[in-house]
């Protein structure tokens, strides 16, 4: 299939041509920039849902059970799941396609494991491109599970519509340890692996705390406690997903978070572009002179800007 018809493909559902476009993403990012651009009127329709958290809360496992209920009502789903990167090959080392085997032949279901490739924050580089491919794929619900870093990854913020943080009893100082960044984001809070005890006292720490947080949009942050490996919550879950979206509709909030995605998306494009531009040989000869007390890096920023205007 040729680049230009990977596009129509994608558009008539074609999962072949879902799958290229977003390879094409992450090998030759440049040569995807046109398909996009065709695609972008038909995107904006799907529920994007971040599911993030420490690791070892069975994000994995709760998104195969929620995408497992979700077909039932025959709604399309797509998984982005962002694994970390291998130091010696730069691809996934975990693999969520390994994980969802349940799905692999549900047509109605696209899976794809995309490497951080050394980014910070907790998603690929290509995560907001494969967001709109699928998107534009057809899919109603897409998730995006993060690496599960811990409390730096916020960058789901700006990439979701509905945020999950997703946490388990006996985390230790699990909720000390949320707070410190990323119990901010949470739309919604699950307690996954609710029958191995604890779980009732966990999710009322979790409550708590939120009543100390500063109520910036007027949603109230349920909690809900789930067993991923057997369903559990899973429906009560769901509900809760939706409910959020109403919300976000009913209050205008949801064009609001669309729109400082899209002003983010813009800002590192032109971050992109500029860098790219950057010649090298000009960085480090003001590099050398910043070393050497000629010049300090502020002015030496503001050449290389002037320079690269003018050339």
């Amino acid at each position: 299939m040729s680049s230009p018809s990977l596009a129509e493909g994608v558009l008539q559902g074609s999962a072949q041509a879902a799958a290229r476009l977003i390879s094409l993403l992450e090998s030759r990012a440049d040569e995807a920039v046109p398909l996009l651009q065709t695609l972008h009127p038909h995107t904006g329709r799907a529920h994007v849902i971040g599911v993030t958290g420490p690791p070892g809360s069975g994000k994995s496992t709760l998104v195969n059970a929620l995408v497992r209920t979700i077909r039932g009502d025959s709604r399309r789903v797509g998984v982005v799941a962002i694994d970390p990167t291998s130091p010696f090959t730069g691809g996934a080392i975990l693999g969520d396609r390994v994980r969802m085997q349940d799905h692999s032949t549900d047509p109605g279901v696209f899976v794809r494991s995309m490497a951080t490739r050394g980014r910070l924050g907790g998603l690929a580089p290509a995560t907001a491109g494969a967001v709109a491919v699928l998107d534009a794929y057809g899919c109603d619900i897409i998730f995006i599970e993060t690496v599960g870093a811990g409390q730096a990854e916020v960058d789901i913020v700006g990439t979701a519509d509905t945020i999950l943080l997703v946490t388990v009893p006996h985390l230790g100082d699990g909720v000390q340890t949320l707070k410190a960044g990323i119990m901010e984001i949470g739309d919604i809070f699950v307690v996954n692996k609710a029958d191995h005890g604890g779980a009732e006292r966990t999710a009322t720490d979790i409550r708590v705390t939120l009543d100390l947080a500063p109520d910036r949009t007027g949603w109230r942050a349920p909690v809900v406690l789930t067993v991923g490996t057997a369903g559990n919550g899973v429906s009560e879950l769901l509900q809760e997903i939706e409910r959020h979206r109403k919300y976000l509709v009913d209050h205008d909030l949801l064009m609001r978070r669309r729109l400082a995605r899209r002003r983010r998306e813009i800002i590192e494009i032109v971050e992109e572009r500029l860098l790219a531009r950057v010649r090298n040989d000009r960085v480090d000869a003001l590099a050398e002179r910043v070393a050497r007390g000629e010049l300090d890096p502020y002015a030496a920023a503001d050449e290389l800007i002037a320079a690269e205007g003018t050339s």
